[in-house]
């Protein structure tokens, strides 16, 4: 896998841990924890309560079981390196980190627009809903999120493998992605750089441009209801949904198609959290514990 002037490098050191670990062990300890309780409480109410058993709480379900692995892919190696007077990954450690993590990334934007397309076809298609959404459609568009991921994230991973790295391999980040192994290495990045570009636009902006359509022909379907009471209601939930998807893909491309000169650690730092750590905790209470059916199958739990 690796070529013949990388056979010395065993490990990264991650030099984003150089001020304030305390205070970042506390912070994404308790981000990781709301993570886990908010989307295993998803998965045990639609596992459980045959009353949510629709295709808009299958895709809830996926999304929750895939912002769990998002986070458990970062979350546990910051906390340990936290913990650490120099925060380190290996090599095929940070490999690991870094296809899982872009998996889940590419997963996640493609998962995003299936469930805006589902929000479309229930409002704007009551009719036809039933049919375009069956169980078997709903099965295949969620693997075929999950094999999206995959395999961008495979593309990206291979690349890197081949990237050379001289004297100490340090990367300013606080995990391994692909933005500070470029950084990082001595070898040519074009490759790199290229798929990088290219996903940016089929696995992020592609799906950010069904989402944001999906939406407008909601609003547009909303702002034609009779009942100010109804329009309030769909408006509130999709401006919320809106909002969190917005966070996400906008962060996202901050994060992998930054400015040459770059940013500062800190700012570096808080993009990819925001994206990839801090979402994963938001998206359960946007999409599940705002609605009302949730809520009312976690009373029914509790």
């Amino acid at each position: 896998m690796a070529g013949e002037n990388q056979t010395h490098v065993t490990e990264f050191m991650l030099l984003g841990f150089s001020h304030g670990q305390p205070f970042l062990f506390a912070l994404f300890l308790a981000i990781y924890l709301a993570t886990l309780l908010g989307n295993s409480a998803i998965l045990a109410l639609v596992s459980l309560d045959p009353h949510i058993h629709s295709p808009m709480y299958f895709f809830l379900s996926h999304l929750s079981c895939l912002d769990i692995c998002f986070s458990s892919v970062t979350v546990p190696k910051i906390l340990a390196n936290a913990l650490r007077p120099q925060a380190t990954i290996s090599y095929h450690g940070c490999l690991a980190q870094m296809f899982f993590l872009m998996g889940c990334a590419g997963a996640e934007c493609a998962l995003l627009a299936v469930m805006a397309y589902d929000r479309y076809a229930a409002i704007c298609q009551p009719l036809r809903y039933g049919h375009a959404m069956r169980r078997g459609v709903c099965v295949v568009a969620a693997a075929g999120c999950w094999l999206w991921g995959m395999l961008d994230s495979a593309v990206h991973t291979l690349l890197a493998s081949r990237l050379s790295f001289c004297g100490a391999a340090r990367l300013q980040h606080i995990f391994c992605d692909v933005p500070p192994l470029l950084r990082a290495a001595c070898s040519n990045t074009h490759p790199s750089e290229v798929a990088l570009h290219a996903a940016s636009v089929f696995v992020g902006l592609c799906p950010f441009l069904l989402v944001l359509i999906s939406y407008l022909r909601i609003l547009a379907a909303v702002l034609g209801m009779p009942m100010a009471t109804s329009r309030h209601k769909a408006f509130s939930t999709c401006s919320a949904h809106l909002l969190v998807v917005t966070l996400y893909f906008v962060t996202a491309n901050l994060n992998y198609n930054r400015p040459s000169s770059g940013y500062s650690p800190t700012a570096d730092t808080l993009v990819s959290a925001l994206y990839c750590i801090v979402t994963p905790m938001l998206n359960p209470l946007i999409y599940s514990l705002r609605n009302q059916e949730v809520r009312r199958a976690l009373r029914k739990a509790v």
